[in-house]
């Protein structure tokens, strides 16, 4: 019995602490459309799909560096994003009927815990608007 008191109390801490991270990673989103490259600006512009979503045992792994997606429609979408040298700066993805919509950057790149000395902070972890409840 002690073991299962544990247990539940364990997965208790997880679920709060997740949470947190999450609410912390709340945005307004303006009226969404496709970032469009400017001539002569160092900002790119640039279509991807180089995202861990759930369903990679990456996404799950804490020393993956890699940048996340959550969102209703994983990576089948149009995803458009912005940088600057090699940092994202933006990402949109378009819903099912191909609407762009800016994805919320959380302050991490949840549940990574390394990749902050990196340029930029490391690399991010985008939640598509409204898919989570209290983000976006």
């Amino acid at each position: 019995m002690k073991t299962v008191t544990r247990s539940i109390a364990r997965l208790a801490a997880v679920a709060a602490v997740t949470g947190t991270a999450f609410a912390v990673a709340t945005g307004v989103a303006a009226a969404d459309e496709w970032p469009q490259q400017q001539p002569n600006s160092p900002i790119y512009v640039t279509e991807t799909k180089n995202f861990l979503t759930p369903g990679d045992l990456g996404y799950w792994n804490p020393l993956d560096t890699s940048p996340r997606l959550t969102s209703p429609y994983g990576t089948s979408t149009r995803i458009v994003c912005t940088g600057f040298h090699g940092v994202s700066t933006g990402c949109w993805q378009a819903d099912a009927e191909g609407n762009p919509h800016k994805l919320v950057a959380l302050p991490f790149n949840f549940p990574s815990f390394t990749g902050s000395a990196a340029p930029g902070g490391g690399a991010s972890h985008y939640v598509f608007p409204g898919f989570i409840p209290g983000i976006g």
